[in-house]
């Protein structure tokens, strides 16, 4: 339609038209100067201010997009002119007088079937794609060529484009059957202070086209690449999508491409995606696709920032005496005793008095002794030339050194107080122990009393005897024979008994003479409670069943909230209780539950507690 928009037709509906907006649109009447003028050449300044650049060249397999980036002798595409200019500014930039000196390296790889393969060095194997603390992308063992002209750049351009992977399909006698990316970094040093670093890296990226099988024909080799193609292209969309949403996960690491793109697509490179498009008919739907990723991403949002770092400036060498060399013990030791009486009457009281203004740094245990000397020799050199202002020493960073050095002598003081602190702790438990230990060699321990005691009376061990069979019958047919068996009122188990030779053996038959036991003292436990005690149990057991509600009844013993509801409805219908047996009268409550619950819980109050969980 114009410079920026362009409009295809619909293919749900042909009455309708699809309509897109982009930065700028170029048909088949532009030429590659219009190109490279018009969207490329603008960004390569921001290489000087130490920000990233990225050009990436989309569509399907075909559209021209290695045309547009490398182009033809006649037509230079992309990359030869973007490496030209960026050449002729560094040299213009990196020139005596000028406060920055600038370098160019390059490197040259692509990413085939998810191996990223130098083509600088073919011999070289996989590479790995890491990312440093400060979030830069970068390729340990990835070849850095220097360039300094043009020529430097083909002469190592040329040969690596040699060695990236072609093919012949169908649609393309030389169709690219990888990822082909071009670095291009540019260091730049300042030559005074405060030597500040930059660093530009500019990507020249030149995609491999989406492909449809059915029409390039591509078997075996050609469809195993062809399906790599397309799935890290697929990538490159879901992290498009992902950055237009918002979401919180974008899918970076699914694929080397889009790993290595991480700078350029929502990271902090000035981005341009040239999408090349086919208007032939038999590539509509490859031409829609490629509208659409083009359009997606126009929606994301890059931030670039300046890759600039400080480095101190290095002094270089000062050549000083052996003797300047040595540290103060060692020097005085040195001289002679005429030489240091004459010294002490020269320059050197200069020299002293410098370092006892400098006597904090001298402190410093952590510094070398030699290297102390060199640098208040260096400092007293400036001072006996005249030069004006403060000492070298006498710097923010001496402070932070004796500041550094206060803090590891507080760490020291609070680590011995730490271990002083922890004897203090080890004794005071030792204490402890043999005070322990003498009260009870010297203090008896005093038992409190029980309540009410419950003898209980041992029952007789079981014995399993073992009887002739003639003998058990002859028991079991005489009229006054009498065989004690004991039964146990837990869980029923059933009598074993094995016939081996004429004898019967049973583990629950015991013997004769064996002594019955004693009555329970379970079955006399309203003998053990005093009459009054028993009666005003009773008695506060009667008012809660009459007024206590179905919350108060699961207070007692014995009362879950089944039975609570039960006594409610009951009290209900047929008026209060008038003794605390009317119990057995309620529906689901037995005779033997009835006696369980009141010894629960009078026995309960017997013992000084409440009616209740306790």
């Amino acid at each position: 339609m114009d410079s920026c928009s362009l409009e295809i037709a619909n293919w749900r509906n042909h009455q309708e038209t699809l309509k897109y907006q982009f930065d700028a649109f170029y048909g088949e009447r532009s030429t590659q100067q219009d190109i490279y003028a018009g969207s490329v050449q603008p960004i390569l300044r921001h290489l000087l201010e130490g920000q990233n650049a990225s050009v990436l060249a989309y569509g399907p397999t075909g559209a021209g997009k290695t045309h547009t980036m490398l182009g033809s002798p006649e037509q230079p595409g992309v990359i030869p002119r973007a490496l030209m200019d960026l050449l002729q500014l560094t040299r213009e930039e990196g020139t005596e007088g000028r406060p920055w000196a600038l370098s160019v390296t390059m490197s040259y790889l692509e990413i085939y079937q998810e191996k990223v393969l130098d083509l600088l060095d073919s011999t070289s194997g996989d590479l790995v794609i890491r990312e440093d603390c400060r979030g830069n992308i970068l390729i340990p063992g990835l070849t850095q060529k220097p360039i300094t002209s043009f020529a430097d750049f083909e002469r190592h351009f040329l040969p690596a484009s040699r060695n990236r992977t072609v093919g012949a399909t169908r649609l393309n006698q030389r169709s690219s059957r990888s990822h082909a990316v071009l670095l291009v970094k540019v260091d730049q040093r300042e030559r005074l202070a405060p030597f500040r670093q930059r660093e530009g890296k500019l990507y020249l990226i030149d995609l491999a086209g989406s492909e449809d099988n059915r029409r390039t024909g591509n078997k075996g080799l050609r469809l195993k690449e062809s399906g790599a193609i397309n799935a890290s292209l697929f990538v490159l969309g879901k992290v498009v999508d992902a950055l237009n949403q918002g979401l919180p996960r974008v899918p970076y690491r699914d694929s080397k491409l889009t790993r290595l793109l991480q700078d350029s697509l929502g990271g902090s490179a000035h981005s341009i995606l040239i999408a090349n498009i086919a208007p032939e008919r038999h590539f509509y739907l490859d031409t829609v696709s490629a509208l659409n990723f083009a359009a997606r991403t126009k929606e994301v949002i890059n931030r670039p920032f300046t890759n600039e770092s400080l480095q101190p400036h290095v002094l270089g060498p000062v050549k000083l005496s052996q003797k300047e060399l040595l540290g103060p013990p060692e020097a005085k030791r040195a001289r002679g005793p005429e030489e240091e009486e004459i010294g002490s009457l020269g320059p050197m009281a200069a020299s002293a008095s410098a370092s006892q203004k400098l006597s904090p740094l001298q402190k410093l245990s952590s510094m070398d002794p030699a290297m102390l000397e060199r640098l208040l020799s260096l400092d007293r050199l400036l001072a006996s030339q005249g030069s004006q202002g403060p000492p070298l020493l006498s710097t923010p960073k001496r402070e932070r050194m004796v500041l550094m050095k206060t803090v590891e002598e507080k760490d020291l003081e609070i680590e011995r107080l730490k271990m002083k602190q922890k004897e203090l702790e080890a004794k005071v438990l030792a204490q402890k122990a043999e005070d322990s230990k003498e009260k009870e060699n010297h203090c008896p321990t005093i038992l409190r009393p029980l309540l009410h005691r419950t003898v209980t009376v041992a029952k007789p061990l079981k014995k399993a005897v073992v009887m002739p069979l003639q003998l058990i019958q002859e028991q079991a047919a005489s009229p006054n024979a009498e065989i004690h068996i004991l039964k146990n009122k837990g869980r029923k188990r059933k009598v074993k008994v094995a016939w081996v030779l004429g004898y019967t053996w049973s583990p629950e038959l015991e013997s004769l003479d064996a002594p019955e036991p004693e009555e329970k003292a379970e079955d006399c436990w309203e003998l053990q409670i005093s009459p009054e005690l028993l009666a005003h149990g009773r008695q506060k057991i009667l008012d809660l069943l009459n007024e206590g509600s179905a919350r108060d009844l699961r207070s007692l013993q014995r009362i879950g909230p089944k039975k609570a509801q039960l006594i409610v409805g009951w009290r209900e219908l047929h008026g209060p209780f008038s003794q605390v047996e009317d119990l057995e009268r309620v529906e689901g409550i037995t005779g033997k539950q009835m006696e369980s619950f009141l010894k629960a819980n009078i026995l309960g109050l017997a013992a000084g507690q409440r009616c209740g969980p306790s």
